[in-house]
């Protein structure tokens, strides 16, 4: 089985992952998503923690003269220190946006300026947050080396924002893989299959669908 599907298959088996085409979730922008993922449940496995990790040191394998690792805030800080942690490297993380108090810090830990640091991110659904942090990273004097995560929803727009901000992103399984293991295990139909297939391609239209159905 390949990397993409294994970790696919420990999603599913840890319930990082949720499918409900029939019944579908709502984001907090109002969309209607027939999947849910929650990586950070993934942590509180120590077998599958390991697997995620041995994951994220084959991905930066494919990064050139990585000098640290930034975990992205919050899901991507656990993930990016033990990273950091394995590979001997420095770890900073990056918040949302600047704390209120204090120092009022973005960036948690000391960034050297001119270092090529790798992204470390949980999950990439827009690519937004990433794209933030790495912003953040650059406007502070970092350089980005690339971007590492452990799942996409491999949307097309998603793609093209890492593109257009030259980034170049590595993630170990994404949707599709999701969806075959998914259907092999018998979680969901391929009728199902189909449906989820159509949300990714384009969810804002999929939700809106969905709705006017009234289902």
């Amino acid at each position: 089985m390949t990397t993409a599907k294994t970790i696919a298959r420990r999603l599913l088996e840890a319930e990082a992952v949720k499918l409900r085409p029939e019944n579908p979730f709502t984001w907090a922008s109002g969309l209607r998503s027939p999947i849910y993922c929650d990586n950070r449940v993934l942590l509180s496995y120590p077998t599958i923690r390991c697997e995620v990790l041995d994951g994220f040191v084959e991905l930066a394998k494919r990064f050139e003269n990585v000098e640290g690792v930034a975990g992205v805030a919050t899901a991507g800080i656990p993930h990016g220190a033990l990273l950091a942690d394995r590979l001997g490297l420095p770890f900073i993380y990056v918040r949302s946006s600047a704390k209120e108090h204090g120092r009022r810090n973005q960036i948690e830990g000391r960034l050297e300026n001119g270092k090529r640091y790798l992204v470390v991110e949980d999950l990439i659904s827009t690519g937004g947050s990433s794209l933030k942090a790495i912003e953040a990273l650059r406007a502070a004097g970092g350089k980005v080396a690339g971007a590492v995560a452990i799942f996409t929803y491999e949307f097309p727009a998603a793609a093209r924002a890492f593109e257009q901000s030259e980034v170049l992103l590595a993630t170990m399984s994404g949707y599709g893989a999701l969806l075959e293991v998914a259907v092999d295990q018998g979680h969901i139909s391929s009728e199902a299959a189909t449906t989820l297939a159509a949300w990714r391609q384009d969810p804002r239209t999929w939700s809106e669908t969905f709705t006017r159905s009234g289902s």
